[in-house]
């Protein structure tokens, strides 16, 4: 027990440290004490107003969603057997964005555009499994490449509903394609799903550790195969249409956070997928602070942040690993 909580110790006293600083620098300074003060419920009207309407809210969203793409990597990874597995290249990210753009298209509300998303992203699950199973059975290499493949006319199908769309909606649509938290909403639903995951998951990590060494191993050792792998696609589904609702295509974060995380913690689902949910969540949340005030008062898509910061962090873990 003592070798699961001191690393989430550590990655929670990080996320809190993350998230003081990403409320406290801004193109306005927010000062310990005064940030103290609003918190517990005094402070001035206007620092009131910045922390707990403009980025207390943000902050926590990127925590949130930061945390979902990580652990819904996690699971596609422990699933796959193969690290290089996340939602962006199975396809979950084009299919819960064509859900979403298209609710957006239709004028739907907040409730709308986050079950199109979960459908999207659905049926792109669906889909990528029905068509690498065929008339045998899956291989992981060949899931990813039809994971590959699906992504790919997701995208073309975004760029078609991008050049069909009125003129007035594309620039929203297009920044948020990019990943953006400006516009997010209430973060509170995004980490009650995130807390309810990890809390559901964390007593099938035996299972999960057992069906990450093969489908064959697990269920010589009495684990139900099927319905844990059904459940793996659902979860990380609902998982990645949320995040994508809440901050559009954010890119590295499911694939680099558990690939690092493995390599420092080992491979016990147990203490990777709660870790998995902080550490991502910290990530996100510095990388939105950095895309805040790297030319403030001007903003950056928080996922050019995380595209410059995993690539080369991906390709050193790569050349670590050989």
């Amino acid at each position: 027990m003592r070798q699961l909580s001191l690393p989430l110790g550590v990655l929670l006293s990080a996320s809190l440290i993350s998230l003081v600083l990403s409320i406290s620098v801004g193109s306005a300074s927010v000062a310990l004490p005064e940030l103290w003060s609003v918190l517990g419920g005094g402070g001035e009207a206007l620092s009131r107003t910045l922390i707990l309407e403009l980025r207390l809210p943000r902050s926590l969203s990127a925590f949130a969603v930061g945390g979902l793409l990580a652990v819904a990597g996690a699971l596609m990874q422990v699933l796959l057997r193969n690290p290089l597995a996340d939602p962006y290249v199975l396809g979950l990210y084009g299919g819960a964005a064509v859900g979403a753009l298209a609710a957006m298209l239709a004028s739907m509300g907040g409730l709308v555009i986050s079950g199109s998303a979960f459908a999207g992203a659905l049926a792109s699950t669906l889909l990528v499994f029905g068509l690498a199973h065929g008339t045998g059975s899956w291989t992981p290499s060949r899931l990813l490449l039809t994971g590959v493949v699906v992504a790919a006319g997701w995208g073309a199908v975004i760029t078609l509903m991008l050049a069909l769309s009125p003129a007035d909606r594309l620039p929203g649509m297009l920044y948020w394609l990019m990943g953006d938290l400006a516009y997010a909403r209430s973060p509170w639903p995004s980490l009650a799903l995130l807390l309810v995951i990890c809390l559901l998951l964390i007593p099938l990590g035996r299972s999960l550790n057992v069906l990450a060494r093969g489908p064959m191993q697990a269920a010589a050792l009495g684990v139900a195969v099927r319905p844990l792998e059904w459940s793996i696609y659902i979860v990380a589904s609902l998982l990645t249409a949320m995040a994508v609702t809440a901050a559009g295509s954010i890119g590295f974060v499911g694939l680099v956070v558990p690939h690092m995380l493995r390599l420092l913690l080992g491979n016990d689902q147990r203490l990777i997928l709660p870790a998995c949910a902080l550490a991502g969540g910290t990530l996100l949340v510095l990388a939105d602070t950095l895309a805040r005030t790297l030319i403030a008062p001007e903003q950056l898509p928080v996922g050019v942040i995380t595209a410059l910061l995993g690539v080369p962090t991906f390709l050193y873990l790569l050349y670590r690993s050989r």
